[in-house]
């Protein structure tokens, strides 16, 4: 041991009180940087949201209504602490880690002004630098796409210069003839017989009919992101992708997120209107001369334009025709909502002859005839381009070697989908049956105990539990798999068992029964635990959590926390202290606490108990204490006046 003198400096005489108050969440003082822009939704079903922008990186967050009324209180001069404490005086709930996980989010994605330094990409980046050649390289072998951050400034000009005059009433007057009279031409000429969509087209009109189809593809593209530079906004980025294996080109339109719902819709039309424009010039030359050269060629991709325009307008898939849907219905999560409802709660509702809202009946009935029609678009797909190319693909295969090669790079990139696909089914599979093994494992092997009783261990609430207890709890618990959007407890049913959660994140939402509404709570991520304070009092879920990703939870049931219970006797703060925290949880003031947070609640506080009559507190008084209202009534006066 050596004696030390602690001497003033910059810190000043204390240096780790200093310290302390700069790393204590409850004293920063969070502000908005002065760019950020704020746009609120108003929904006809009450799931009402706002958006926000960080124009400076093109960053965009949702938020839910009271996450709105956090943000405007966000303004430099208050502490977090203060944040809580007026929304509490607000709203009445005391949201502790709801407001710190947004002030964190806020600070990641540089939305204040204090600007946030990913200290761990900028000394990677140091210690292995890159050009900007070699960063698009590496970006396009692990995602197989190349971003172009200059769009803005090419559609901008574009725009600028001319093609503004395409987005006005009078070119939409001289456009829809075409678009009408092109459809009709090309069903006169369907009915003329004279063409077919198989053929013996060498690989040169092979190649023509395929850039006729990506440059349907780019007109797609630029309606979107003239549309999004009209309304004002910003396309963040361009490019071209392998999507599913398929060559493809993007626009990167996220700050489309920002325009009123009206905007939107038409933005998501536009693409598809410019296709329809084409096809229908395209259909009108075709039937004017049908003799001319390359007439088969046009009339295949005629066909196959109007197949991608109807399924690309089709809102079953998630393409255009879905983005309008969703926009005009005021349901912005529309097909993951329904599809998860499908795979999970429907069948589970169906089982307990549990009986459907109106809103959960439209989620299943489109969630099943999105499935159907996903079916049936991959079927009608693959018999036209069967059609249109088969007789090419048995020439090139005939053709010999050279012919062979090229016949190998056309099927990587028309059947590209369906490979990617079965890859995709094969790592879900996989998924599934790693799952299984893990579960057996889990039971044969001690290490997953240990891991399971060292994550119980650390929840507060089960700090007085001795080792061989633990150990005994652990080699009860069931590891269990949860998939994305599937449901871990539903609110409303009786506790059955508590969780831990192993790997993955969960959220934690409020459901509103009779609108069909879920207000999200809080997200949980691996050591957090869930649904140990319904347990103890055997009460009802008070919220439902659903797994985002796929995730792992080990699940406490009953018998294990009732065997628990009967070892904890001769521990006799451990039930009073679940007990405790349950009752404090059902006040309103602190439903939305989280169990460490009920448990250093109680750890600080005391129930008091005064007389009728007595004086709590007084108007003048300095505070020195917050006060919950367990039982009983009080009254207020101020000034003398109740």
């Amino acid at each position: 041991m050596s004696a030390t003198e602690a001497l003033p400096g910059i810190w000043g005489p204390e240096v780790w009180p200093v310290l302390a108050a700069r790393v204590d969440p409850g004293e920063y003082r969070p502000k908005l940087a002065d760019d950020i822009e704020l746009k609120e939704f108003k929904l006809r079903w009450g799931n009402d949201y706002a958006m926000i922008a960080n124009p400076r990186e093109m960053m965009h967050f949702e938020l839910k209504p009271g996450e709105v009324e956090l943000l405007r209180l966000m303004d430099g001069k208050r502490t977090i602490k203060e944040i809580v404490l007026e929304r509490f005086h607000d709203s009445g709930d005391l949201e502790l880690s709801g407001v710190t996980e947004l002030v964190q989010g806020l600070y990641v994605g540089n939305f204040l002004a204090e600007l946030y330094l990913d200290t761990d990409k900028a000394l990677k980046k140091a210690l292995h630098p890159l050009s900007r050649r070699q960063e698009a390289a590496r970006t396009f072998v692990k995602e197989f796409r190349v971003d172009w951050h200059g769009a803005d400034r090419f559609v901008r000009w574009l725009h600028d210069h001319g093609l503004r005059w395409l987005l006005n009433v009078p070119a939409l007057l001289v456009s829809l003839p075409i678009v009408l009279g092109g459809f009709a031409a090309f069903i006169a000429v369907v009915r003329t017989r004279h063409y077919t969509l198989s053929g013996s087209s060498l690989a040169l009109g092979f190649l023509l009919l395929l850039f006729l189809n990506y440059f349907i593809v780019c007109v797609d593209e630029m309606g979107h992101a003239l549309m999004l530079v009209h309304y004002g906004r910003r396309v963040k980025s361009a490019g071209f992708m392998l999507y599913f294996g398929s060559p493809a080109f993007f626009i990167e339109s996220a700050d489309g997120l920002m325009m009123d719902r009206q905007q939107r819709i038409v933005q998501s039309f536009a693409g598809a209107y410019g296709e329809m424009v084409v096809a229908g010039a395209v259909a009108i030359i075709l039937w004017a001369f049908p003799t001319n050269g390359i007439a088969a060629i046009l009339f295949r991709f005629s066909v196959v334009n109007y197949l991608v325009i109807w399924l690309n307008l089709i809102p079953l898939l998630e393409l255009d025709g879905y983005w309008i849907l969703s926009d005009v219905i005021q349901v912005p999560d529309l097909r993951p909502r329904s599809l998860a409802f499908v795979r999970h709660d429907l069948w589970h509702k169906l089982r307990h002859r549990q009986g459907l809202s109106k809103q959960e009946v439209g989620l299943g009935l489109y969630g099943i005839l999105g499935v159907a029609f996903t079916l049936l678009a991959v079927l009608v797909g693959f018999i036209t381009w069967r059609q249109v190319f088969g007789a090419l693909l048995l020439r090139l295969w005939n053709g010999g070697t050279a012919t062979r090669v090229l016949l190998a790079v056309l099927v990587i990139v028309i059947i590209g989908p369906v490979v990617r696909g079965g890859i995709n089914l094969t790592r879900v599979i996989a998924r599934r049956v790693r799952g299984v093994w893990r579960a057996i494992r889990f039971r044969l092997e001690t290490s997953w105990r240990v891991e399971a009783a060292e994550l119980i261990d650390a929840l507060p609430l089960f700090d007085d539990v001795p080792e061989e207890v633990l150990s005994d709890l652990a080699g009860r618990v069931r590891l269990r798999q949860i998939g994305a959007g599937q449901t871990v407890v539903r609110q409303g049913e009786r506790a059955e068992a508590f969780y831990v959660v192993r790997a993955g994140t969960l959220q934690v939402v409020e459901e509103d029964t009779e609108l069909g509404n879920e207000r999200p709570i809080r997200l949980l991520g691996p050591g957090e635990a869930f649904g140990e304070l319904a347990l103890a009092q055997a009460a009802p879920r008070s919220a439902t959590v659903r797994a985002l990703e796929e995730s792992e939870v080990f699940e406490i049931g009953k018998s294990a926390f009732d065997q628990l219970l009967a070892d904890m006797v001769h521990v006799p703060e451990f039930a009073p202290s679940l007990q405790a925290a349950a009752e404090l949880k059902s006040l309103p003031s602190f439903a939305h606490l989280e169990p460490d947070e009920l448990g250093e609640l109680l750890r600080e506080g005391e129930w008091v108990t005064y007389e009728p009559g007595e004086v709590i507190v007084e108007q003048g008084d300095v505070g020195n204490a917050f006060y919950a209202l367990g039982s009983g009534r009080v009254d207020v006066f101020e000034d003398e006046q109740l």
